[in-house]
């Protein structure tokens, strides 16, 4: 009778072990887009910390930029039978063929800080900040900024067709529609990169007199910022001063910036999309229940004077930018 309840005991503990470790066995793969940004590389960074806390097999693949090496990573994702898919898409169009591929093999995608233009049917949520109200943010701020005050704007935009891109330009110019005073004269994508940021900017100073015609540079992320900070700083501007700066993201770089007096505000894009994104799959997997379609993160405008900027960039340094 002892051996008996020994081995009922003992083939419980073994049930037991096994369902712990089929719990803590879920494996997610992660299509990013690339390093493009230091933005861009905290969100990698933060994603595999989060996965890392939650015991979470992050299957991690970079497209470089490219939309066709995500389509490839997605369907290796679903040769390998992962539990879920997230994915943070290039561009915004091109993904119903992939995106019906996973539905039809039964595994979640879920959308990180962009969105794509799909049947929402496609995708079980996706976790972004309000692309067009950080757009507006900024708008907002130029608009209080100048008081009234003839300004032409010269902007940068990030990769021509994605939701970033589309979105932040749409909610500047809906912010400064009404402001007669602000005057939008030349825009053009940087890429999103430091490198294409400066270029682009060299050709908007060369193109309006050395910088004499422009008052305010709005870019769609920091690194663009930055990038054409240091092409004013080469035509013998002071930027923040000649040339106010106005940008997207809140990454370190853009708070030593401020602190130098080069740039002027910055509305935070938050790294950690990943963390509310496992929040909503888990809740997914145990009750089956859908999140809402859109889980939006906190934005947040900064400026030199609203929180010390050197203090807010010791804060974020640490996060993989």
């Amino acid at each position: 009778m002892k051996f008996v309840q020994a081995l009922a005991s003992a083939t419980a503990l073994a049930v037991g072990m096994f369902a712990a470790t089929e719990a803590s066995a879920l494996t997610v793969g992660f299509s990013q887009i690339g390093s493009e940004s230091g933005w861009r590389a905290a969100e990698t960074t933060v994603t595999k910390q989060e996965a890392e806390k939650r015991g979470i097999d992050l299957k991690f693949a970079d497209a470089q930029q490219k939309q066709e090496n995500q389509i490839k990573a997605i369907r290796s994702f679903i040769a390998q039978g992962v539990d879920a898919i997230f994915v943070a898409p290039v561009v915004a169009t091109g993904w119903d063929d992939v995106l019906t591929e996973a539905k039809d093999a039964g595994i979640p995608v879920i959308l990180l800080d962009r969105t794509v233009d799909s049947d929402k049917g496609l995708y079980l949520t996706a976790v972004t900040s309000d692309l067009v109200h950080e757009g507006n943010v900024a708008g907002k701020w130029l608009v209080d900024e100048t008081k009234g005050k003839d300004c032409n704007v010269v902007e940068l935009q990030g990769t021509t067709g994605s939701s970033p891109a589309i979105d932040r330009k749409k909610g500047f110019e809906q912010a400064i529609a009404d402001a007669k005073n602000l005057k939008l004269i030349r825009s053009q994508t940087g890429d999103f990169t430091r490198t294409k940021g400066k270029e682009v900017m060299e050709s908007f100073l060369k193109a309006e007199g050395g910088g004499k015609n422009i008052c305010a540079l709005y870019a769609h992320n920091d690194d663009m910022a930055v990038g054409a900070i240091e092409a004013i700083k080469e035509a013998g501007l002071k930027p923040g001063t000649d040339i106010l700066v106005v940008s997207i993201d809140a990454v370190p770089d853009i708070f030593k910036a401020m602190a130098a007096g080069e740039a002027n505000a910055t509305v935070e894009l938050t790294p950690n999309m990943a963390g509310p994104a496992f929040d909503a799959l888990n809740a997914y997997l145990k009750d089956k229940k859908e999140p809402p379609k859109w889980i939006q993160t906190e934005s947040k405008l900064y400026t030199p004077t609203s929180e010390d900027p050197m203090k807010v960039y010791d804060l974020k340094k640490g996060l993989g930018y």
